[in-house]
């Protein structure tokens, strides 16, 4: 029996997020007939291998979906999600958006597929892949919410500066040599700054309402309490998050730890005697989403502590939406 393929097309494909999904293509052996590449004038015409073939880069236009095309993934920034992913979608390609553009549309799902996989069916025609953060966050979330009950959660993240993209890798790399930051206010070296996107009014960054909204939405508890503190540290690629969850019933660590360890997409990384727990330098360059550091939380009833890494380029972004386009085809 033959397996049907697919003619996709990636918007931003020169970008970060854009290059880790070729190679989370290729790597994931997706059934592929024709692979279309896009971005902005300025890198129009850079040439792309993909699987041993030559690709040549084209401006995005509104009339670049005009033709066979099933799911666009996009990794171009929300202006750019906006105005192009309705005209993808108006000429029925279905559109796998990575920015914060739809997130919280209520019309639109919002997918990690480890998670809420059913939601996939609710799309009409656009699906947007969380916060990278939001991401590696409720995949043991989930896990955790449909054992205990999540009644509340606390998020402290310890974000890389490949989440900036290639400006804040420049300027990590550049204060290395002692050279003064040209994306981040303040020099990433030897510094940790609590400034993820831009404040608003409340006091609350963006990245920190991205990650209590999705939290949100993702686990189906529109009422649930959460809040965050978004840190961007001195590591060049994968995030690491301190979760601290209230719980409404006492959970069973032993029977946690057995459950974690079965869960696709999760990594079980907790044996404090051998040191062993969830690093950065470990998730870089995996798929999966790596917890570690579970105990009890004496200071509330029925409280957790748990540690999550994950690579954030790849997880929190490239191989996540790769994973949903995967989700559709089947």
């Amino acid at each position: 029996m033959s397996v049907r393929k697919y003619n996709l097309a990636i918007v931003g494909a020169t970008g970060m997020v854009g290059r880790m999904f070729l190679k989370v293509l290729e790597e994931r052996d997706l059934p592929i007939e024709n692979l279309y590449l896009f971005s902005s004038i300025r890198s129009a015409g850079t040439k792309v291998v993909f699987k041993g073939k030559e690709l040549i880069v084209e401006e995005l236009k509104e009339e670049s979906f005009d033709r066979e095309i099933d799911i666009a993934l996009f990794s171009a920034g929300g202006d750019i999600s906006k105005r192009y992913a309705p005209i993808a979608s108006s000429k029925g390609v279905i559109v796998i958006d990575n920015s914060s553009a739809w997130r919280m549309d209520s019309k639109v799902p919002l997918i990690v597929p480890e998670v809420n996989p059913e939601e996939i069916v609710k799309n009409t025609g656009i699906i947007a892949n969380p916060n990278c953060s939001t991401i590696q966050s409720v995949v043991p979330l989930k896990v955790i919410d449909n054992l205990y009950g999540i009644k509340r959660v606390i998020y402290s993240t310890y974000q890389a500066v490949s989440g900036s993209g290639v400006k804040g890798v420049r300027d990590l790399e550049e204060g290395l040599k002692g050279n003064r930051p040209t994306n981040y206010p303040h020099p990433i070296v030897n510094n940790c700054l609590p400034h993820i996107d831009s404040f608003l009014d409340n006091n609350y960054t963006k990245e920190e309402e991205k990650m209590i909204n999705e939290t949100r939405k993702i686990l189906g508890k529109p009422n649930l309490a959460v809040t965050a503190t978004c840190v961007r540290v001195p590591v060049m690629n994968a995030h690491s998050i301190s979760i601290n969850v209230e719980l409404e019933k006492s959970p069973d660590l032993d029977e946690l730890r057995e459950i974690l360890s079965k869960t696709k997409g999760i990594i079980l990384e907790d044996n404090v005697k051998e040191n062993r727990y969830p690093m950065a330098i470990n998730a870089d360059g995996k798929d999966e989403v790596f917890v570690g550091r579970l105990r009890k939380d004496f200071s509330v009833e029925n409280g957790l502590n748990l540690w999550v890494v994950a690579d954030n380029i790849r997880k929190g972004a490239a191989t996540n939406t790769v994973q949903i386009a995967e989700l559709l085809m089947q």
